[in-house]
This record gives C-alpha cells, sequence and structure tokens, in this order.
C-alpha cells in the first residue's frame, strides 16, 4: 500500500498526517499565525516516526480548500514545495470531504453533512453518501446558513454548526451533531489514497487550492475607489 503524506492548514489548526501501511502517524499544532513554521517540523518527526525518508511517499496531499484563504494557500505552497523536492505528485483534497470522512469514522454515519465557518455570516457546506467510499451528494457550496438545504436524514459535523447555532436551531440535523470535527491531516491523506488509486494525482506545477469565493480581496485600486465612493 503506498505511503502518503498529507497536510491541512485550512482552518486555525495546522496538522501533519503519514498514511503508511495502515498506520497513521500525525501531528497537530493551533494557531494559524504559526503554520508556515510548525508544518515542516511535524512533516520530518512523522518521517522519522515511520523511517522513511519522503521520496518514499507515494504522493503529497493537502487539503485544498474550502477553507481559510492564507491557510489553503500555504499547505498548495508547502506540498508543491515538497512535491517538487521529492519528484512526487500531489493530491487535492477538499476539506469538506475530509470533515465528513472524520465523522464517518467517529459515528458510522453513511449521510454525511460538513459545514465550515466562512465568516461573514456564511458557510461552506457540503453532502456525502458513504458506500464506503465518499460520494458526492451536494457538491461544495457558499452560503448563508438558511441556505443549507440538505437532502435526506444526515449526520452534520463542522466548526458551522457552533458558530451560527442560533440559525440553525431546530433543524433536524443539528440533533447528534458533532460541531468538534474538523478538516484534518489523517482523513486528507485517507482520501488521497483512494484518490491516488483512481489516477487523480497531479504534477506539483498544478496543484491548486479550492477557493469558492469569487472575490477574496480587493485590489488597491478597488479600495480607492470604493474610499472615494464612501467620502462622495
Amino acid at each position: 500500500m503506498p505511503s502518503i503524506l498529507a497536510i491541512d492548514t485550512s482552518s486555525e489548526f495546522a496538522s501533519v498526517a503519514l498514511l503508511h501501511g495502515d498506520t497513521v502517524l500525525s501531528r497537530l499544532a493551533s494557531g494559524p499565525q504559526t503554520h508556515s513554521q510548525t508544518l515542516l517540523p511535524m512533516v520530518q518527526q512523522v518521517l522519522q516516526e515511520a523511517g522513511i525518508s519522503l521520496a518514499d511517499c507515494a504522493a503529497i496531499a493537502f487539503g485544498a480548500g474550502p477553507g481559510s484563504f492564507t491557510g489553503v494557500r500555504t499547505a498548495c505552497g508547502v506540498a508543491q514545495g515538497l512535491a517538487f523536492g521529492a519528484d512526487r505528485p500531489v493530491v487535492a483534497i477538499s476539506t469538506l470531504e475530509a470533515m465528513a470522512q472524520a465523522c464517518h469514522e467517529s459515528t458510522g454515519a453513511t449521510a454525511v453533512l460538513a459545514l465550515l465557518d466562512a465568516r461573514m455570516g456564511e458557510v461552506y457546506w457540503a453532502q456525502y453518501r458513504f458506500t464506503p467510499t465518499p460520494e458526492v451528494v451536494i457538491a461544495p457550496c457558499l452560503s448563508a446558513p438558511d441556505g443549507v438545504q440538505p437532502i435526506g436524514a444526515v449526520t452534520a459535523c463542522g466548526n458551522g454548526l457552533s458558530a451560527y447555532a442560533d440559525a440553525f436551531a431546530g433543524r433536524p440535523f443539528m440533533q447528534d451533531a458533532r460541531a468538534d470535527l474538523m478538516p484534518h491531516a489523517a482523513q486528507v491523506a485517507t482520501l488521497a489514497r483512494l484518490a491516488l488509486a483512481a489516477g487523480a494525482q497531479v504534477a506539483a506545477r498544478d496543484a491548486q487550492p479550492i477557493y469558492l469565493r469569487n472575490k477574496i480581496a480587493l485590489t488597491t485600486a478597488e479600495r480607492l475607489l470604493k474610499s472615494q465612493q464612501v467620502s462622495a
């Protein structure tokens, strides 16, 4: 079975995992301001624990988003750098699918709704069915809480549930919901092994984050124009 190194920095947590045979070795650190400093030491730790080198891995996987704009860019950049150095392909995994995988592993649920706080009064969300591998029921999207409309009965997970608890109050999926389950490199690695077997890897130069917001930030010219409009 191929060994997969995975990283995720899509939230306030940074995680690294090595799927080596049937064993998952992982590390976790909190604090988004330290993601770029903590990733490489954690990578070295899991490789040393397994007694292998980066070149022994079949691919480098990363949580591609949606999530923190800076975080998913960091994960993509680090994955590309590692893949270039080791001459390995890259596998991009949806953070929402990784959350759903964690929910499936923790609860045994086969119908999972993943919700991630997107800030600005919105959530990233998607629905999956496990058979036992994950299948997309509703593709990742961005909406206000009232736009979250799963199909059928689901088990919900992710911090979007707690961030907008008032808006979701009384919704059927709030029963037995798991707001504590967040994207983690361990599930990114598990899904990446499946993706690799299906031929879903890309060359390092072609790896891209997943963005659901069309407009992440204003350019300098757009900020100037907006300030002029406000003051007019």
